[in-house]
């Protein structure tokens, strides 16, 4: 058999064939062994989450990658590492980092490969995927490799730099699976010239916010930058907002700000707004908003209406992103092969026998925090028990 991409789920799936007295051939064009567990976590490698389940992924069929992660679950992953002596912690909110560093992960994945037997051959380019009888041939930079099965591990868009490309799904479509349309997700939003100019202005500052759309809600950190808005609670929601629709952001979570400053004008009437607004969130941001309010005086010179005007500004301030920053920044890809079209029990295509889809290139894509490593292991687990 040959799995194509040596990455996440390319490994695993290599691992667990091999076990199964398959001969495994992993081909990749990447120089470097899985670059992206590499990068990932600021070179710590968020490699699960601790309350993985369902609900913290995307997919037009949300039912589709309860299979997998049933079969493989991220306690099984801590398992495995906890038997190559790897060190590693929770950060928050359930996400697991290495101790080191994220090369811990990539040797131990290689010495399993190695243990299984499975040959990983990089800088093989991988031209195309033919269906012959009994099988399929794999050609590329190489002589041509015949064999029973193929899995397609070889990613999304995301990180072109690294050298994602749209090869899976090309593949794909020359078997006749259709591709949900991929976006790019878990990716800083962009805005137009006015928006812009404000987030330059604040380029830097970051603090706790709600951020919700699409009745998706996520409460993490939010980062102004020079380019637009970031943080985790930014990259969450990214990857359920679609083109043109308003983005609704708490700048105070927890805290009525139109009812606190009606108080404080009524007990503190003299007290300017922005030092009043400035209680609950960074001065820099506080004057921001009530420069483009034009409440900047003491809070006696303002009625309860705008006021209350005010607080609705901090507590839902309502943005429409232009755009994300695309490919090259977005941590994964939203969208891929259409799960209608594979076993969620095997991860192989309903209606081409030996053909396998595992990762990212498939059509589930889960939140920040280490979800999408986890789909990696769990859907090359699960190819690996039935390539």
């Amino acid at each position: 058999m040959v799995i194509i991409g040596a990455g996440a789920a390319g490994l695993m799936c290599a691992i667990e064939a091999g076990k199964r007295g398959r001969r495994v051939v992993v081909l990749d064009h990447a120089k470097k062994l899985a670059e992206k567990i590499r990068i990932s976590g600021g070179g710590r490698c968020n490699f699960t989450n601790l309350y993985t389940d369902a609900d913290a992924f995307l997919s037009q069929n949300p039912h589709f990658c309860k299979s997998a992660l049933r079969q493989f679950t991220q306690h099984d992953f801590v398992a495995l590492l906890s038997t190559h002596g790897i060190g590693f912690h929770e950060k928050k909110l359930g996400q697991l980092f290495c101790d080191n560093s994220a090369q811990d992960i990539i040797t131990m994945l290689q010495t399993e490969c190695a243990r299984a037997g499975a040959t990983i051959c990089l800088d093989q380019r991988v031209d195309d995927v033919e269906a012959v009888d009994g099988g399929f041939v794999v050609r590329g930079a190489f002589a041509p490799k015949r064999c029973a099965s193929v899995v397609i591990a070889t990613g999304g868009l995301s990180i072109p730099k690294i050298g994602a490309t749209g090869f899976g799904y090309d593949i794909a479509r020359k078997f006749g699976l259709p591709i949900v349309p991929t976006h790019p997700a878990l990716v800083p939003l962009t805005f137009e010239a006015a928006m812009l100019t404000r987030c330059k202005g604040l380029s830097g500052l970051s603090l706790d916010a709600c951020v919700s759309s699409q009745r998706r809600r996520f409460s993490e950190g939010l980062l102004f930058t020079h380019r637009g808005l970031s943080g985790p609670s930014i990259l969450q929601i990214s990857s359920y907002w679609d083109s043109g629709v308003p983005v609704t952001v708490d700048l105070a979570p927890g805290i009525d700000v139109a009812a606190v400053l009606k108080d404080s004008k009524r007990q503190h009437p003299k007290q300017d707004v922005v030092t009043c607004l400035a209680k609950y969130m960074p001065k820099r941001l506080a004057a921001d908003i009530c420069a483009h309010a034009g409440m900047q005086h003491q809070l006696t010179a303002h009625n309860d209406n705008a006021l209350h005007q005010l607080g609705a500004a901090v507590n839902a301030w309502q943005v429409v992103p232009a755009g994300t920053e695309g490919y090259r920044t977005a941590e994964v890809t939203r969208g891929g092969v259409d799960t209608d079209a594979l076993s969620s029990a095997t991860m192989q295509a309903k209606h081409i026998a030996g053909l396998f889809f595992i990762g990212e290139v498939v059509d589930v894509t889960g939140n920040l925090g280490g979800y999408n490593f986890q789909w990696a292991w769990s859907s090359g687990y699960v190819a690996g028990q039935h390539v």
